[in-house]
Protein backbone atom coordinates (compact mmCIF):
# COMPACT_ATOMS: atom_id res chain seq x y z
CA UNK A 1 0.00 0.00 0.00
CA UNK A 2 1.05 3.36 -1.04
CA UNK A 3 1.57 5.98 1.12
CA UNK A 4 0.34 9.72 0.51
CA UNK A 5 1.11 13.01 2.35
CA UNK A 6 -0.94 15.54 1.76
CA UNK A 7 -1.48 18.87 2.75
CA UNK A 8 -4.73 21.24 2.82
CA UNK A 9 -6.93 18.05 3.45
CA UNK A 10 -9.58 19.37 5.55
CA UNK A 11 -12.23 20.90 3.08
CA UNK A 12 -12.41 22.33 -0.81
CA UNK A 13 -10.05 20.40 -3.32
CA UNK A 14 -7.73 18.69 -0.55
CA UNK A 15 -10.69 16.81 1.44
CA UNK A 16 -12.00 15.94 -2.13
CA UNK A 17 -8.18 14.44 -3.07
CA UNK A 18 -8.32 12.95 0.13
CA UNK A 19 -11.76 10.97 0.00
CA UNK A 20 -10.33 10.09 -3.61
CA UNK A 21 -7.19 8.47 -2.65
CA UNK A 22 -8.75 6.81 0.30
CA UNK A 23 -11.52 4.93 -2.00
CA UNK A 24 -8.89 3.61 -4.11
CA UNK A 25 -6.66 2.07 -1.40
CA UNK A 26 -3.95 4.62 -0.38
CA UNK A 27 -2.81 5.04 3.20
CA UNK A 28 -3.38 9.13 3.54
CA UNK A 29 -1.43 11.11 5.87
CA UNK A 30 -3.34 14.61 5.86
CA UNK A 31 -1.88 16.35 8.89
CA UNK A 32 -4.09 19.66 10.06
CA UNK A 33 -2.48 22.84 10.49
CA UNK A 34 -2.02 22.28 14.27
CA UNK A 35 -0.25 19.02 13.50
CA UNK A 36 1.72 20.79 10.72
CA UNK A 37 1.63 24.56 10.47
CA UNK A 38 3.22 25.66 6.62
CA UNK A 39 4.32 29.03 7.76
CA UNK A 40 6.44 27.34 9.82
CA UNK A 41 9.53 25.39 9.30
CA UNK A 42 10.44 23.60 12.30
CA UNK A 43 6.32 22.45 12.46
CA UNK A 44 6.78 21.23 8.98
CA UNK A 45 10.36 19.30 10.00
CA UNK A 46 8.97 17.93 13.57
CA UNK A 47 5.88 16.87 11.65
CA UNK A 48 8.31 15.12 8.92
CA UNK A 49 9.88 13.73 11.50
CA UNK A 50 7.66 11.27 13.00
CA UNK A 51 7.55 9.37 9.68
CA UNK A 52 10.59 7.74 9.52
CA UNK A 53 9.31 5.33 6.37
CA UNK A 54 8.76 8.56 3.90
CA UNK A 55 5.98 8.04 1.24
CA UNK A 56 5.48 7.28 -2.36
CA UNK A 57 3.19 10.19 -2.91
CA UNK A 58 3.09 13.97 -1.79
CA UNK A 59 0.59 16.38 -2.84
CA UNK A 60 0.98 19.70 -1.58
CA UNK A 61 -2.62 21.19 -1.94
CA UNK A 62 -2.94 23.73 0.83
CA UNK A 63 -2.74 27.26 0.05
CA UNK A 64 -3.53 30.70 1.13
CA UNK A 65 -5.41 33.84 -1.24
CA UNK A 66 -5.14 36.74 0.57
CA UNK A 67 -5.93 39.68 -1.41
CA UNK A 68 -3.74 42.34 -1.83
CA UNK A 69 -3.09 45.36 -4.66
CA UNK A 70 0.23 46.92 -4.89
CA UNK A 71 -0.41 48.94 -2.39
CA UNK A 72 -1.31 47.25 0.20
CA UNK A 73 1.81 44.83 0.16
CA UNK A 74 4.00 44.71 3.11
CA UNK A 75 7.42 42.77 4.10
CA UNK A 76 4.76 40.67 6.34
CA UNK A 77 2.22 40.03 3.93
CA UNK A 78 5.04 38.85 1.54
CA UNK A 79 6.34 36.53 4.09
CA UNK A 80 3.23 35.03 4.93
CA UNK A 81 1.96 34.43 1.25
CA UNK A 82 5.76 32.94 -0.07
CA UNK A 83 6.01 30.46 3.74
CA UNK A 84 2.77 28.73 2.67
CA UNK A 85 2.20 28.74 -1.10
CA UNK A 86 6.66 28.04 -2.16
CA UNK A 87 8.54 27.53 0.53
CA UNK A 88 6.24 24.92 2.58
CA UNK A 89 6.08 22.82 -0.48
CA UNK A 90 10.02 23.35 -1.41
CA UNK A 91 11.12 22.12 2.43
CA UNK A 92 8.44 18.65 1.43
CA UNK A 93 9.65 18.22 -1.73
CA UNK A 94 13.40 17.99 -0.13
CA UNK A 95 12.03 15.73 2.46
CA UNK A 96 10.03 13.51 0.70
CA UNK A 97 12.51 12.82 -2.46
CA UNK A 98 15.53 11.41 -0.23
CA UNK A 99 12.78 8.93 0.73
CA UNK A 100 11.53 8.59 -3.17
CA UNK A 101 15.48 7.88 -4.18
CA UNK A 102 15.81 5.18 -2.22
CA UNK A 103 12.99 3.48 -3.73
CA UNK A 104 13.66 4.81 -7.45
CA UNK A 105 9.93 5.64 -6.86
CA UNK A 106 7.90 8.52 -6.43
CA UNK A 107 4.69 10.85 -7.66
CA UNK A 108 5.03 14.85 -6.07
CA UNK A 109 1.51 17.38 -7.25
CA UNK A 110 2.00 20.98 -6.47
CA UNK A 111 -0.66 23.56 -6.95
CA UNK A 112 -0.60 25.97 -8.77
CA UNK A 113 -3.69 28.46 -9.96
CA UNK A 114 -4.77 29.80 -13.38
CA UNK A 115 -3.38 32.91 -11.36
CA UNK A 116 0.22 31.60 -11.97
CA UNK A 117 -0.55 32.80 -15.48
CA UNK A 118 -3.09 35.39 -15.42
CA UNK A 119 -4.47 37.42 -12.72
CA UNK A 120 -6.81 40.09 -11.58
CA UNK A 121 -6.77 43.11 -9.41
CA UNK A 122 -5.80 42.49 -5.84
CA UNK A 123 -3.97 39.21 -7.10
CA UNK A 124 -0.09 40.54 -7.34
CA UNK A 125 0.93 38.38 -3.82
CA UNK A 126 -1.10 35.22 -5.20
CA UNK A 127 0.21 35.40 -8.53
CA UNK A 128 3.59 35.29 -7.48
CA UNK A 129 3.83 32.61 -5.37
CA UNK A 130 1.72 30.41 -7.77
CA UNK A 131 4.34 31.52 -10.99
CA UNK A 132 6.80 30.53 -8.41
CA UNK A 133 5.18 27.00 -8.23
CA UNK A 134 5.45 26.66 -11.47
CA UNK A 135 9.41 27.45 -12.11
CA UNK A 136 9.57 24.44 -8.63
CA UNK A 137 7.89 22.17 -10.58
CA UNK A 138 9.71 22.31 -13.99
CA UNK A 139 13.23 22.15 -11.75
CA UNK A 140 12.33 19.93 -9.49
CA UNK A 141 11.12 17.68 -11.79
CA UNK A 142 14.69 17.60 -14.36
CA UNK A 143 16.25 16.70 -11.37
CA UNK A 144 14.45 14.12 -9.91
CA UNK A 145 13.60 12.67 -13.06
CA UNK A 146 16.49 10.25 -13.22
CA UNK A 147 15.30 8.52 -9.76
CA UNK A 148 11.80 7.57 -11.65
CA UNK A 149 9.89 10.93 -9.42
CA UNK A 150 7.59 12.69 -11.77
CA UNK A 151 6.88 15.95 -10.30
CA UNK A 152 3.85 18.00 -11.71
CA UNK A 153 1.32 20.78 -10.54
CA UNK A 154 -2.65 21.29 -11.13
CA UNK A 155 -3.64 25.29 -12.07
CA UNK A 156 -7.47 25.01 -11.03
CA UNK A 157 -9.31 27.77 -12.27
CA UNK A 158 -12.84 28.31 -10.73
CA UNK A 159 -14.00 25.85 -8.15
CA UNK A 160 -17.09 25.52 -6.21
CA UNK A 161 -15.10 26.06 -2.54
CA UNK A 162 -15.20 28.08 -0.05
CA UNK A 163 -11.93 30.07 -1.07
CA UNK A 164 -13.73 30.61 -4.31
CA UNK A 165 -17.00 31.74 -2.32
CA UNK A 166 -14.40 34.18 0.17
CA UNK A 167 -12.95 36.39 -2.28
CA UNK A 168 -15.91 36.60 -4.53
CA UNK A 169 -19.29 37.67 -4.38
CA UNK A 170 -22.37 35.87 -5.44
CA UNK A 171 -22.72 38.28 -8.29
CA UNK A 172 -19.26 37.86 -9.23
CA UNK A 173 -19.79 34.31 -9.21
CA UNK A 174 -22.28 34.59 -11.36
CA UNK A 175 -20.02 36.28 -14.17
CA UNK A 176 -17.51 34.22 -14.03
CA UNK A 177 -19.76 31.17 -14.88
CA UNK A 178 -21.54 33.10 -17.64
CA UNK A 179 -18.37 33.82 -19.07
CA UNK A 180 -16.39 30.52 -18.64
CA UNK A 181 -17.02 28.34 -22.04
CA UNK A 182 -17.93 25.43 -19.35
CA UNK A 183 -20.70 28.20 -17.89
CA UNK A 184 -19.78 26.68 -14.61
CA UNK A 185 -17.76 26.25 -11.73
CA UNK A 186 -15.41 22.37 -11.12
CA UNK A 187 -16.05 20.47 -8.62
CA UNK A 188 -13.23 19.63 -6.32
CA UNK A 189 -13.71 15.69 -7.07
CA UNK A 190 -12.45 17.36 -10.58
CA UNK A 191 -9.61 17.99 -9.93
CA UNK A 192 -9.47 15.41 -7.86
CA UNK A 193 -9.16 13.20 -11.01
CA UNK A 194 -6.55 14.56 -12.06
CA UNK A 195 -4.07 14.80 -9.34
CA UNK A 196 -5.00 11.26 -8.97
CA UNK A 197 -3.87 9.96 -12.59
CA UNK A 198 -0.43 12.44 -11.96
CA UNK A 199 0.18 10.21 -8.78
CA UNK A 200 -0.38 6.88 -9.51
CA UNK A 201 1.24 4.25 -11.71
CA UNK A 202 -1.02 4.88 -14.48
CA UNK A 203 1.34 8.25 -14.77
CA UNK A 204 4.84 6.84 -15.95
CA UNK A 205 6.25 9.85 -18.13
CA UNK A 206 4.29 12.93 -17.45
CA UNK A 207 6.69 15.80 -15.74
CA UNK A 208 7.25 19.15 -15.18
CA UNK A 209 3.99 20.04 -16.13
CA UNK A 210 1.63 22.66 -14.98
CA UNK A 211 -1.49 21.52 -16.34
CA UNK A 212 -4.85 23.88 -16.21
CA UNK A 213 -7.69 22.41 -15.40
CA UNK A 214 -10.09 25.82 -15.59
CA UNK A 215 -13.48 24.73 -17.76
CA UNK A 216 -11.42 26.78 -20.71
CA UNK A 217 -10.64 30.11 -18.87
CA UNK A 218 -7.41 30.43 -20.41
CA UNK A 219 -8.61 29.58 -23.94
CA UNK A 220 -10.75 33.03 -23.59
Amino acid sequence: MKTVLLTGGSRGIGKAVKDLFLSRGFNVLAPSREEMNLSDHSSIARYTASIPQGVEVLVNCAGINELAGLEEVTDEKIQKMISVNLLAQVQLIQWASKFMKKKSYGRIVNFSSIWSEFSKPRRVLYSVAKAAVNGLTTAAAVELAPHNILVNAVAPGFVNTEMTSANNTPEQIRQITDNLPMRRLAEPKEIAELVYFLASEQNSFMTGQTLFIDGGFSCI
